[in-house]
């Protein structure tokens, strides 16, 4: 489709219809398409608020970058898989590139700015998002599917476009071949900028974004996925920690529990003594052997699946896998909610087979027989983003997101059904949804993530996600969907897991980082469950001063100086570009290493000091701890800058003062006065 074309007049209803046909299914990506000439890039204004920066960003700000636009929303798993490739790219030209995320919402709660928010916290993105929530910008750059990517030049036009999937080495690649004709030019402006995160100001919680959780009555244990902290946690139904399996660095490493590294896992399934684990964004399943506390890899490469296997294969381990969400064992068998390729997959624990077991690929909510000979033939079963597995024994009950319905896959062999959904409809079925109670004909739910079967009510529960709530789904004398009159404060934001447990429903939710715990058979009143002794991984802090570049190396002048008061007083003049200023908001910092110690106060050795109301003037008092002699130093300063009237785009400048610093109490003068040239 070209980008620029004859605008046509839609509603937000028939625009869902029309992206109904035209959705990502397959898993490959195609090479970037440069467009046959350069298009003036449509202006950034008309749509929402924006996350991640400290004010909206006009494009002429970011004139000399190139800007790419990520079109994307956050339910979406192909939108999910392009997010590593950006954070790569965006990592290998730090200074050249800009990423905008576009969030042009599919389903109702996806349009709401906090929902976003904690989305861009959840996936750790680092680049400005925009919330599109009346798709205002997905029509001015003529987009059609998510995700969806527009390429910018540094001259402000637009060169080249992106339908679906791709890989930072195709993205690289073409970058690569495109960025020296601007360097060569004059117009690439390789300053570095930095942007007001939302990481810099997120709490640090016990737990972060957990995404499912798992009873064991046996043990009277929870395994809870704590996705975002990149382990799996185990605590007694009591509350008291029992393990922490996982260093919460997001890797893909076996072994002990405290070296054993995931990347935000998902599902999990008790099974002889082990835990298997959908590590999700490794593209992994994990073994945890509960009896020697060691973490093993028993499916997948480690790198996304690009590609659909006709048939089940006998090497698990040179098998790549797409996003597991969640996993169900059914006597020997391990099955898989194999999100990325929108089907159900089945590892054999005896014979070490495996490979699709259910769904045709395409992503959509067809009923029928379960698998096709060879992906994407018509006439089979479709699912849309499976997230939730549950069971009876005889069937397997399965949480379908996108198509936010709850199907059926008979166990021994058979047709998939729909028990709640929007198989029947004969279009939009991925874009019907709702919030409504009631027989099954009627029911609408809203991007369900979790499931679990509860064998003495014979129910469903389902944590539906994007409605904030759990619904019960009663499967006798009649399918009946209701509302699980859960009361708790704050409510229940996007929970993503259920588990039943002696009699409670424990719930992962996930945006509020707790596991909620209520009495299926007492009051209505549920709890947060403590997790006694349980603490955030240790990890490096987050630099609250952002990304540093490579600094500006300036000789210190050899300059003898009295101490004032025990200090070295240090002034700055900050000579910056026209038409620029230093931007109050951001952080301005600075870092002292000293040759030698015990010359400089400890307290301000190797470690970024903010200094408060910057201007272009900057008064620095540094603790000495000796009234004579020659003090080797180097002083780093970090600061950012705007244009005037652009304070959302700041440059970074880094510069870096080295050499020998005569201090005397007989120097004339009373204060180190350095300049700096902002180039």
């Amino acid at each position: 489709m070209p980008l620029i074309q004859t605008p046509v007049r839609f509603s937000f209803a028939n625009l869902m219809l029309i992206l109904v046909v035209i959705a990502t299914t397959a898993v490959a990506s195609a090479q970037i398409k440069p467009l046959p000439r350069p298009v003036p890039a449509p202006s950034l204004s008309g749509a929402g608020d924006w996350l991640n920066v400290s004010g909206p960003l006009d494009l002429k700000d970011l004139r000399g970058k190139f800007v790419i636009l990520d079109f994307w929303t956050y339910c979406c798993i192909n939108c999910m898989h392009i997010l590593p490739e950006l954070k790569k790219l965006e990592k290998a030209y730090p200074n050249e590139l800009v990423v905008i995320g576009v969030h042009s919402a599919k389903f109702a709660t996806e349009r709401d700015s906090e929902n976003i928010r904690q989305a861009v916290l959840r996936y750790e993105i680092e680049h400005p998002v925009i919330n599109d929530a009346s798709m205002v910008l997905w029509r001015k750059y003529f987009v059609d599917v998510w995700p969806s990517l527009r390429v910018i030049d540094p001259e402000g036009n637009v060169i080249a476009e992106h339908r679906g999937e791709i890989t930072f080495e195709e993205l690289d690649d073409y970058l690569k071949r495109t960025i020296g004709k601007y360097r060569r030019a004059g117009t690439l402006d390789e300053r570095p900028v930095r942007f007001d995160l939302e990481l810099y100001r997120r709490p640090d919680t016990p737990l972060r974004f957990p995404g499912k959780v798992l009873a064991d009555v046996a043990g009277k244990r929870l395994f809870i996925s704590d996705s975002g902290h990149n382990r799996i946690v185990v605590a007694g139904f009591d509350g008291q920690l029992q393990a922490v399996i996982g260093n919460g660095v997001a890797a893909q490493r076996d072994g002990g529990y405290d070296e054993a590294g995931f990347d935000h896992p998902q599902g999990t399934a008790l099974h002889d003594g082990n835990l298997y684990v959908a590590d999700t964004e490794n593209h992994l399943v994990r073994r945890i052997d509960l009896r020697t506390q060691r973490v093993s890899t028993v499916a997948g490469t480690g790198k996304q699946a690009r590609s659909i296997p006709k048939r089940a294969r006998t090497s698990p381990r040179i098998q790549p896998l797409a996003s597991p969400w969640d996993l169900w064992v059914h006597r020997d068998d391990l099955f898989i909610a194999m999100a990325g390729t929108h089907q159900i997959w089945r590892l054999s624990l005896g014979d070490r087979v495996l490979g699709p077991f259910a769904g045709n690929a395409i992503e959509d909510i067809v009923d029928g027989p379960p698998l096709p000979p060879s992906p994407f033939q018509t006439g089979f079963a479709s699912f849309a983003q499976p997230s939730g597995l549950a069971s009876d024994g005889r069937l397997m009950f399965v949480a379908d997101s996108e198509g936010s319905s709850i199907r059926a896959v008979p166990l021994a062999g058979g047709p998939v059904t729909t028990i709640v959904g929007t198989a029947g409809l004969a279009n939009a079925r991925l874009f019907t949804f709702g919030d409504r109670d009631g027989p099954a004909a009627q029911a609408l739910l809203q991007h369900p993530v979790g499931i679990a079967y509860d064998d003495q009510a014979k129910a469903i529960y389902v944590a539906d996600t994007y409605n904030h709530k759990i619904k019960r789904i009663d499967l006798q004398p009649q399918v009946t969907v209701s509302t699980v009159p859960i009361t708790i404060d704050p409510p229940l934001h996007e929970p993503c897991g259920v588990s039943v447990g002696d009699g409670v429903l424990y719930v992962a939710d996930t945006n509020n980082h707790r596991i909620v715990a209520w009495d299926m058979h007492g009051q209505t009143a549920a709890r947060t469950l403590e997790i006694r002794g349980l603490e955030p991984p240790a990890k490096a802090a987050v630099n609250p001063f952002g990304p540093v570049p490579g600094a500006v190396e300036v000789k210190l002048p050899r300059t003898a100086v009295r101490p004032v008061d025990g200090n070295l007083a240090i002034d700055i003049s900050l000579n910056l570009p026209p038409g620029h200023k230093i931007n109050a908001d951001a952080p301005v910092s600075y870092a002292v290493q000293a040759g030698r110690p015990g010359l400089v106060d400890d307290s301000v050795i190797g470690r970024p000091i903010r200094i408060e109301q910057p201007g272009e003037r900057l008064q620095i008092r540094l603790p000495l701890r000796v009234a004579e002699g020659v003090i080797p130093m180097k002083l780093h300063l970090v600061f950012y800058y705007c244009r005037e009237g652009a304070e959302a785009v700041c440059m970074i400048e880094n510069v870096a003062w080295t050499g020998d610093i005569d201090v005397a109490p007989t120097a004339a003068a009373a204060t180190l006065s350095l300049t700096h040239q902002v180039r």
